[in-house]
């Protein structure tokens, strides 16, 4: 980076540019450097790393926030990383920040969250990237508990940089008294059970709801992030954007020969 050149932070969200938590967000990174923020129009919970193909994007710059650039698009949270660095941003950014998501997204949860598709989509460009989460899913939640964590972890990782395709997915729980204690954890083995609800409409046809029952596989293992959250400590999970499974490369040459 040039000297007195400004690290160029690019923000993102799932829960769409009107957020609170984004703005949360903005206001601890604006103290270190240039923020850019480009969000959807439009709530994407559960999008991942969904792309937009058969729809034209629209790009729209609002009203700044703080000393922050504020755009929304039409689209997911992907999309917005990608439209950020084609058409948006003169620079590659230095850091790819996500959130504050207005819930959990530990354990399994981190392949669904539209909150971490923007941060891998990050990693997808090389870039060093975050994604922040508050077990709160209130739209007026207290952001407070994130702010000391978000200013640590963001410096540590401007300082430092992370390994090449690892972003960090970072969950704070909503705890009284607010946590002090962070931990680098793995994310518990969970799944989701009883998935979708169904209704009859007033025409007598059959329609299903998402819903479901988070189930933590092994609640007793303390170095699980869901462990932490249970216990009123910040989780920092590194995950990959490679999904590919090297180790089990002989095993499946084995069953297919």
């Amino acid at each position: 980076m040039e000297k007195n050149i400004r690290p160029l932070i690019l923000v993102s969200n799932d829960d769409s540019i009107e957020a609170n938590g984004v703005h949360a967000l903005i206001d601890v990174l604006v103290n270190f450097g240039d923020v850019v923020a480009v969000c959807p129009a439009h709530p994407q919970s559960g999008q991942s790393m969904a792309l937009t193909v058969a729809t034209p994007l629209r790009i729209t710059r609002v009203e700044d926030y703080k000393d922050a650039k504020m755009y929304k698009v039409n689209g997911t949270p992907v999309d917005c990383i990608k439209l950020a660095m084609h058409t948006v941003l003169d620079r590659k950014p230095d850091l790819v920040v996500s959130g504050i998501n207005h819930g959990s997204n530990a354990s399994i949860n981190v392949i669904y969250s539209g909150t971490m598709g923007a941060a891998f989509e990050g990693c997808a460009f090389g870039i060093p990237a975050i994604g922040f989460s508050l077990t709160d899913h209130s739209p007026n939640a207290d952001f407070t508990p994130c702010l000391p964590f978000i200013h640590k972890i963001v410096k540590s990782v401007l300082d430092n940089g992370l390994p090449q395709g690892v972003a960090l997915n970072v969950n704070i729980p909503n705890s009284i008294p607010h946590p002090t204690e962070m931990r680098v954890t793995k994310g518990c083995k969970a799944n989701w059970s009883d998935e979708y609800r169904k209704y009859t409409d007033p025409w007598g046809g059959t329609f299903y709801m998402l819903t479901g029952k988070f189930v933590n596989e092994e609640p007793d293992n303390t170095d699980t992030d869901e462990w932490c959250l249970s216990h009123g400590i910040v989780s920092v999970v590194p995950v990959a954007l490679d999904r590919t499974a090297p180790s089990d490369i002989d095993t499946i040459l084995n069953i297919l020969t």
